[in-house]
């Protein structure tokens, strides 16, 4: 059975900082392509960064790049999302996904992705 397990949320100032981590088990992760994805309720989930299962090629949507970085740990078997200057629009619950790229999709697409975790809530104030 394939588990994804988030950790890392929690509350932080504006400015602040947060590295979220996403283990995973029960599949071959150093095959997997990863993303993250955050939601707030009553909005559609958003992609927020993918990396492909080499680790080489990262991709962050435009509302924070410069600011967030994925990475990937394969001997840890762990997805990682450093989280700087955070905003209060960040304040999210934040989603690790598994899946397979598929070109030309964007890899931060939903579809993109068939294994997702619980989840880890984000909460910055001002």
């Amino acid at each position: 059975e394939i588990h994804l397990v988030e950790s890392g949320g929690g509350s932080v100032q504006a400015g602040g900082s947060l590295t979220l981590s996403c283990t995973g088990s029960g599949f071959a992760f150093e095959d997997a392509d990863m993303g993250w994805f955050r939601q707030v309720p009553g909005k559609e989930r958003e992609g927020v960064a993918a990396i492909d299962s080499s680790g080489k090629t990262p991709s962050h949507a435009g509302s924070v790049r410069g600011r967030f970085t994925i990475s990937i740990d394969h001997a840890r078997s762990t997805l990682y999302l450093q989280m700087n200057d955070l905003k209060p629009d960040d304040s999210a619950m934040y989603y690790c996904a598994a899946g397979s790229f598929v070109r030309p999709v964007p890899p931060i697409a939903e579809s993109q992705y068939v294994d997702w975790g619980q989840g880890t809530q984000v909460t910055v104030s001002s």
